[in-house]
């Protein structure tokens, strides 16, 4: 999109684009009503003392008062007493500064992010069967000339609509598009073939297929054979997993598994895409692993119109995860644990290799740990809302009350801030310079259209300030593209290696994808074609079994729940509920149920329900609809307070990504009396 701005209002007006060809979706067409919203914070605040209450304060006293609170906690607790947790919708030049403030300023070791409950589960599945973690490693038009396409777990008709333009090209040219979904969501609807799992099976539905495409001789054994590793303990796992023992598990009937393999198989060219439904699970990491396993068997990583990929689900879902906002990461993707990475990246900012901490914790084991005897007694939350997007987030909440202090950086006050000792405005996307990198690793240019307003400033510039306040003898720049240059030198021989991507570059072009570690040299549109980024250049194939959700139904708490998203929301909703024409489209929480368990409850349409769980409980109306299975429930997860769907979801993580069970858990549902 590009911005214009006449008489002082903001206008978005489409831009032609190889990634969304000019489209935007609602949210995006909107997106500038937040720039001058009446609820919009231009100046710090801070907590009385003696009221409890946040009251407006100079920029002095608030950085003041989180500089010596970080002292007084570190000095009292230790270094590793201070945590910081940052956001998926972060520029690549904020991630980076955040990470290297979190290493350099504060030497703590706790830094996470909220995309660890994005796509860490497919990342981590990724870079375990192929060596490295891009969303896309090909062009997203390639889903335009896949003959078939299977979307696990995805609905982008709501949660990304201009992606659909893509699918229909794939369309027009007579290709096959098949969903799996325990919904009957609008993405859906446009299938030519829909499998509708129990959740949480989508493992053993995996398997499956992959049984049938070996049984009917479909199995690339010439691509198996020169380009992977590890098939045979694949096949001996998938050999147990027949067709009708899967249907009793998961629903799906063997002829729809049966359709879908022959449909992968027998194609000139297949995608398989992931996406939450299938990543937000406590087995997230080896559902994911399940249909790597599939599309390797195949053979169709690394060849034009086919391979595996999975759907981001924020603005800088890939970028804000390579440069150091995860707890085990430094910039360019490196662990933070080799020495060699640690060596490379203290060169570049000017610090001993052992003063860098150690690994952290992922996201949900940090939050939890916040305010007790062995975890951080202070916080510091850039670009996310923990409060309405975690798990078990009434627990979260009650972590944030314990704390010494807690600071947030953001453009409005969300649930999260107004928890907050000190709340810090900082600029919003038009105002400040930057890059992302979108779902194909492609890195693109965010040029600001105006100044911050009066009294906000940047995160850079925040980041830099505190830095200078805490006395650390290197630099913090707050120029986004002095931080750039910084990051393309730290990122340099890591896998996502930015060395030669320059803002001229990417202006000169329709972005530049990663890796590019020569300036003069190509980038990397497609990966894999000739060899996979492993020791020996194969992928690996991983046996990886069916298990049931870490919570199973009862008869106390008889039906599945799962959560998502709806087309005029977005994430925690802090944004969104704010849009006068999307809180039109969406205006409230919902809970879905099929008509058969609304008529066993007694519950019409529009009437109060109550969602309860283990954890916690919900209440909105009840929309009745026969998308649903009858055994499973369903909430978005935009709003705060008595209608919060995180209130009932499950802190089970994954053991591998840290990702924690979103998309299943076991609750009851009750009428509310009028």
């Amino acid at each position: 999109m590009t911005l214009r701005e006449t008489d002082g209002r903001v206008e978005v007006l489409p831009r032609e684009f190889p990634t969304n060809r000019g489209g935007l979706c609602q949210k995006g067409w909107t997106a500038a009503e937040l720039l001058d919203h009446p609820e919009r914070l231009t100046t710090p605040l801070v907590r009385d003392p003696v009221t409890g209450e946040q009251r407006p304060a100079s920029w002095d006293e608030a950085l003041d008062r989180i500089a010596a609170g970080i002292r007084t906690v570190q000095t009292g607790h230790g270094r590793d007493a201070v945590a910081v947790f940052g956001g998926g919708g972060l520029t690549n030049e904020k991630a980076y500064a955040l990470g290297k403030f979190a290493r350099v300023a504060l030497r703590t070791r706790h830094i996470d992010y909220n995309g660890r409950w994005c796509m860490s589960s497919a990342a981590a599945a990724g870079i375990r069967a192929f060596g490295v973690d891009r969303g896309l490693p090909f062009p997203l038009a390639d889903l335009g000339r896949a003959e078939t396409l299977l979307l696990v777990g995805a609905n982008p008709a709501e949660t990304m609509p201009p992606l659909l333009r893509h699918l229909a090209d794939q369309r027009e040219r007579g290709g096959r598009l098949i969903v799996i979904d325990p919904r009957v969501t609008a993405t859906a609807r446009q299938a030519d073939l829909h499998l509708q799992p129990l959740p949480g099976t989508d493992l053993a539905v995996a398997n499956a297929l992959l049984h049938i495409a070996l049984s009917e001789g479909w199995l690339d054994r010439e691509y198996v054979g020169a380009r992977t590793t590890g098939f045979d303990a694949v096949r001996r796992t998938v050999a147990g997993y027949w067709p009708a023992e899967v249907e009793r598990l998961s629903g799906v009937p063997v002829a729809d598994l049966e359709a879908t393999a022959r449909a992968l198989a027998t194609a000139g060219s297949a995608i398989i895409l992931t996406a939450r439904g299938a990543e937000q699970h406590a087995k997230g990491v080896d559902t994911v692993t399940a249909f790597v396993n599939l599309a390797l068997a195949l053979g169709l990583p690394g060849r034009p119109g086919s391979g595996y990929g999975c759907l981001t689900g924020q603005g800088n879902g890939q970028g804000g995860r390579e440069h150091g906002q995860k707890a085990d990461q430094l910039p360019g993707y490196r662990k933070i644990d080799d020495p060699a990475a640690r060596e490379h990246v203290a060169r570049v900012w000017g610090v001993p290799a052992d003063d860098l901490p150690g690994p952290g914790v992922p996201a949900y084991r940090l939050l939890d740990s916040l305010g007790t005897p062995d975890g951080p007694r202070a916080l510091l939350v850039f670009g996310s809302n923990p409060v309405v997007s975690a798990p078990r987030a009434a627990r979260i909440e009650s972590r944030l009350r314990d704390l010494d202090l807690l600071v947030v950086a953001d453009f409005l006050r969300s649930e999260t801030a107004a928890l907050a000792d000190v709340v810090l405005p900082v600029a919003q996307w038009a105002e400040e310079d930057g890059t992302m990198t979108n779902l194909e690793g492609r890195v693109l240019r965010r040029r600001a259209l105006r100044e911050p307003p009066p009294g906000v400033r940047t995160d850079l510039a925040v980041l830099a300030d505190l830095a200078a306040r805490l006395g650390t003898p290197v630099g913090f720049p707050t120029d986004p593209r002095a931080v750039f240059t910084e990051l393309r030198l730290a990122s340099a021989g890591g896998p996502a290696d930015y060395a030669g991507v320059t803002w001229d570059r990417i202006d000169a072009a329709t972005g530049v994808f990663w890796p590019c570690p020569d300036p003069d040299g190509p980038d990397t549109p497609r990966l894999f074609a000739d060899r996979f980024p492993t020791p020996d250049g194969r992928a690996r194939f991983h046996p990886v079994t069916h298990r049931p959700a870490a919570e199973e139904v009862c008869a106390e708490y008889p039906l599945h729940f799962t959560t998502g998203r709806v087309l005029a929301q977005y994430q925690s909703g802090t944004q969104t509920r704010r849009v006068t024409a999307l809180r039109r489209a969406a205006p409230g929480a919902f809970v879905e149920l099929h008509p058969d368990l609304a008529a066993r409850l007694g519950v019409a349409e529009g009437e109060e329900v109550r969602v309860v769980s283990r954890r916690g409980e919900l209440r909105a109306p009840a929309r009745v609809s026969p998308t649903i299975r009858p055994d499973t429930v369903f909430a978005p997860f935009h709003w705060a307070g008595a209608a919060r769907a995180n209130s009932v979801t499950n802190d089970a993580v994954d053991p591998v990504s840290g990702m924690p069970e979103f998309k299943i858990c076991a609750v009851r549902v009750e009428r509310v009396e009028p």
